[in-house]
């Protein structure tokens, strides 16, 4: 879609010139990590940034200047957001929809509705096309995790703004309050009350997880393991790569696992299948991840999962495995992946 911005005539003076289409695209990534961390959807936070650049672009002519373009753009965006968030369901991880991990022998289950999970998001949509600088990753990686990300879900959406825009985005009461058309004292009591609510929920891990800014070459060694060990479907080489009390989900089936038995015990039984998959290296939600293919009988493999993991201690603590495959256009993958593809022969 290309959009031309709309022209003013000479007639209105000294007023700012409009912003352009050029002025705004570069506040496209931001626009998109803030979005994505009020609705917790990749799909739906592209929309809402497009449907901001649309408003933007429509109402150039009365942007008055009296605050920053960046301040106009998000003030648009919240409100794009606030009216998504409208009557809708918060959405979850599979392990905040119930109690302890389920057995194995309870397999999967039905799966349930895309809107029901939070989603992951390609690091290149946070951070733009340019390699992100890892300083950068590491400063805005812990405010998209998987687990901080499920608890802004169970703040009011105008809560969740407030705390998104001073805690995460570092701006200041004053101009929170600009953009909300409320109070001072307002955005301060909608701060308070979004940090007690979070104050209250359970732990949701053990602290920040090593990040692709910050692997350090124990990591990088233990990823590659990972990739070995999968792709071999090794379990013994995969059981000394997990956390005692790791954990494995599975959006949208609500099924979770956790300890390193059942994570096996659902590799050799229920997941079987992904024996002879293969594993791309990919960058999402500023940690590692792979997107992984399985085998097709007549031949190649096919897009199954996005993969997402959170290392800690040196080990897997985490992995949870997005099996959405329109997840693989936003990460630049093909659906399907041949022999040649992987420089061997049939």
């Amino acid at each position: 879609m290309t959009l031309t911005a709309p022209t003013r005539s000479d007639a209105e003076g000294s007023r700012p010139e409009p912003p352009t289409i050029e002025d705004i695209e570069p506040f496209r990534s931001e626009l998109t990590g803030y979005c994505y961390r009020m609705l917790g959807s990749v799909f739906e936070a592209e929309d809402a940034v497009q449907d901001t650049m649309v408003r933007a672009w429509k109402s150039a002519d009365g942007f008055q200047g009296r605050s920053s373009l960046r301040s106009w753009l998000y003030r648009i965006a919240t409100n794009v957001c606030l009216d998504a968030l409208n009557g809708r369901n918060r959405r979850a991880r599979p392990m905040d929809l119930q109690g302890p991990g389920r057995p194995v022998i309870e397999s999967l289950g039905a799966p349930l509705t895309e809107s029901t999970f939070i989603e992951p998001i390609p690091d290149r949509m946070i951070f733009g096309a340019a390699a992100p600088d890892p300083a950068e990753v590491a400063a805005v990686r812990d405010s998209v995790r998987l687990a901080f990300l499920a608890a802004l879900q169970h703040l009011p959406p105008r809560q969740r703004a407030v705390l998104i825009l001073r805690d995460v985005l570092r701006w200041s009461a004053a101009e929170v309050a600009e953009l909300l058309d409320t109070t001072v004292a307002s955005a301060n009591s909608a701060l308070q009350r979004a940090r007690a609510t979070l104050s209250t929920l359970p732990e949701q891990d053990d602290g920040p997880p090593a990040g692709v800014g910050d692997l350090e070459d124990e990591h990088r060694a233990l990823l590659e393991r990972y990739v070995d060990a999968f792709e071999r479907y090794d379990m013994a080489q995969l059981v000394a790569l997990l956390h005692e009390d790791a954990t494995q989900n599975m959006p949208p089936f609500s099924l979770w696992l956790q300890g390193r038995d059942d994570l096996i015990a659902w590799y050799v039984g229920p997941g079987a299948e992904c024996e002879g998959s293969v594993l791309r290296a990919v960058q999402v939600n500023g940690l590692p991840g792979f997107a992984q293919y399985r085998r097709d009988p007549q031949g190649g493999w096919f897009a199954w999962a996005i993969q997402v993991l959170e290392l800690r201690d040196g080990r897997i603590a985490h992995i949870t495995s997005f099996l959405d495959t329109k997840l693989f256009a936003l990460f630049g993958l093909p659906e399907r992946l041949s022999a040649a593809d992987l420089g061997e022969t049939q």
